[in-house]
């Protein structure tokens, strides 16, 4: 479309626009898209109509509405070029200009979307998580009101079972109030002087203790010289205690775990220098389609085996927030049969 240079500096502006937008006239005709929408739609929409562009009923739709001096409502569309996304769509009318008659913007929800079905799945699984224990503890003690009031048997084995319940569920808060502080203060990096060791050698004094009836050795490989790290001191404890607490768990009896801490040195590279934390185990090892899931919310492997260890499956969500919160990383490695290898990197003060 030939524009007039009176004209020129508003249609700069329009083809700014970070959200795709497109200029009808009066006969569902595209007079211009910006490069937003050129990205979207394809290169050869300008002059062309709407519904060629946009195969979309509810997007036409509310086009439509707006060319007849409409307000329309916003709608949400799909758009699928390689990966799916989610749009809002919104018209509005043109009034008093002879050649654009309406406009219409597309506004890119896909990461609002996936938020608000991260949450709903996140409050059904804490949801279900609460239900099954507490349904449990309301079955015990209605029959101990009723038929086992007067079993001494039947009451030492229930009250058995509604304590472990009743620390299920106190877990679970545990590790939801965790994972909330965590997220919290995600986008603030703890500046603290960390030593490592140390950390780690209290956190093995602590897990080794647990480990004696699986009969399970810890050795560890600590160098001298480690530099200190900036972090957290409790949200690292809590790392390096829940990935040793699930290498004992997972990890066959009479077997060992092993760990180590280095530094990769990248000072030469021209990149940061880190700190290198691995955690290995001897257990049966995790299958390659569950690596990647690992880290999400209430996912686990073996589900069954998962509870009757007295895991939330919350644990390695938590790891990975504050591996963030800290800029580091984590990476799993296993292989089945043979176990699994978790390692954190941590950058340095130089970083």
């Amino acid at each position: 479309m030939a524009v007039s240079a009176d004209n020129q500096i508003t249609w700069d502006i329009f083809d700014a626009l970070p959200d795709p937008a497109l200029a009808l006239d009066g006969n569902r005709e595209i007079i211009f898209a910006n490069k937003a929408a050129l990205g979207l739609l394809g290169e050869d929409i300008e002059g062309g109509d709407i519904a060629m562009a946009l195969r979309q009923p509810l997007a036409l739709s509310i086009a439509n509405a707006a060319l007849d001096g409409q307000n329309p409502e916003p709608g949400e569309i799909e758009i699928s070029r390689g990966t799916p996304q989610i749009f809002e769509v919104r018209a509005a009318p043109i009034l008093g200009n002879r050649i654009v008659k309406a406009l219409i913007t597309f506004k890119d929800n896909t990461r609002i979307k996936q938020a608000d079905d991260i949450r709903s799945t996140f409050v059904a699984n804490v949801s279900h998580e609460l239900r099954s224990p507490l349904a449990s503890l309301i079955g015990f003690i209605e029959t101990l009101q009723g038929a086992a009031k007067d079993d001494p048997e039947a009451r030492k084995k229930f009250l058995s079972v509604m304590e472990n319940e009743a620390s299920r569920m106190s877990r679970l808060i545990d590790d939801l109030l965790s994972l909330s502080s965590v997220e919290v203060d995600e986008h603030v990096q703890p500046r603290e002087a960390v030593s490592l060791i140390p950390l780690l050698r209290d956190v093995v004094t602590v897990i080794q203790a647990r480990a004696v009836n699986k009969e399970i050795k810890i050795i560890s490989d600590f160098p001298q010289g480690l530099p200190d790290i900036p972090g957290d001191v409790d949200q690292l404890t809590q790392v390096f205690q829940n990935l040793l607490e699930n290498a004992m768990k997972y990890g066959r009896s009479k077997s060992e775990i092993r760990i180590k801490i280095g530094i990769n040195d990248h000072s030469s590279e021209n990149s940061a220098s880190e700190v290198i934390v691995s955690i290995a185990d001897r257990g049966d090892g995790i299958p390659a389609k569950d690596l990647s899931r690992l880290t999400e919310r209430f996912y686990r492997v073996d589900k069954a085996r998962s509870r009757e260890l007295g895991g939330t499956g919350l644990g390695l969500a938590i790891v990975k927030h504050i591996v963030g919160r800290h800029r580091g990383r984590l990476e799993i490695g296993s292989e089945e049969g043979l176990g699994s290898t978790f390692t954190v990197f941590l950058p340095t003060f130089e970083a």
